[in-house]
């Protein structure tokens, strides 16, 4: 199976197909309006809007499973996110990451980079850096710097 294979909902519960993004890098990421990490938009969108234009792409989904910190809606999530950060990046239907509702997208992902204690997302703002040919990249926790992400984003771009 690659990345290509899987298919996800909108933000309004459309099926999309992850096969749209053949060619371009992906940044995949679990999010939460009231999380500490929160404030990653600001920097999420800088980088989207720095590298849009090169073939990359953010792929947004929330989740309420880390101490409930995504209660709202997907309206009401999306509203939140770009009346605050202003992001225009791809938001989809919130999520489970980890157990038995778990999205298969996030099976796959697991499956094919462990964090530090496993599997399991430990929490909000987990990304998975996909390349321009579906693979999996690399795995960084939430406290992982983006400056030093967005060198690894720049390689993928750049090759």
């Amino acid at each position: 199976m690659s990345i290509y294979n899987y298919n996800v909902q909108t933000m309004n519960n459309n099926e999309f197909s992850i096969s749209e993004y053949k060619g371009k890098v992906l940044l995949i990421v679990n999010t939460a309006t009231r999380c500490g990490f929160t404030k990653q938009y600001d920097d999420l969108q800088a980088l989207y809007a720095k590298h849009k234009e090169n073939g990359f792409e953010i792929l947004d989904f929330p989740c309420n499973q880390f101490a409930e910190q995504a209660p709202e809606s997907n309206d009401e999530i999306h509203d939140f996110c770009t009346l605050n950060f202003g992001i225009n990046f791809q938001q989809f239907s919130k999520i489970e990451v980890n157990g038995k509702n778990e999205s298969e997208l996030y099976t796959f992902l697991k499956k094919q980079k462990t964090g530090l204690l496993g599997s399991s997302i430990k929490w909000n703002f987990t990304k998975f850096l996909v390349d321009r040919q579906g693979n999996v990249i690399g795995r960084y926790a939430p406290t992982y710097e983006l400056a030093k992400l967005e060198i690894d984003i720049q390689q993928l771009l750049n090759k």
